[in-house]
């Protein structure tokens, strides 16, 4: 499963034939993305997806930036499905945190 839109349907427990919600999914991966280049991860142009054609191995030309996926998930799950329990909510922004400290890591060229 390469589509991005689907695979972060999929780990938020949506199936791909429901298409109910994609508008929305679509605007908070776009956000995460937009965060991914302010960090300098991906494209210096930035990068959008419209739909389910588009993949990640457009995003994605680093085997070492592969978190790139749990990090679009976890910032889309945070604002799209936030659990109700704070420490969980809490551990899921811990994650963000350290998962932008080591994209940010990676594509430091010093």
């Amino acid at each position: 499963m390469d589509s991005i839109l689907t695979s972060v349907k999929k780990m938020l427990g949506i199936i791909e034939e429901d298409e109910s919600f994609d508008i929305d999914i679509i605007i908070h991966i776009n956000t995460a993305f937009s965060t991914l280049t302010q960090l300098g991860v991906g494209p210096k142009e930035g990068f959008v997806i419209r739909d389910k054609t588009t993949l990640w191995t457009e995003f994605i030309d680093d085997i070492r930036l592969e978190n790139v996926r749990s990090y679009v998930y976890l910032k889309v799950r945070q604002v799209f499905d936030p659990p109700t329990n704070s420490a969980v909510l809490d551990a899921i922004s811990r994650q963000i945190s350290e998962l932008e400290w080591r994209m940010n890591v990676t594509v430091d060229p010093r």
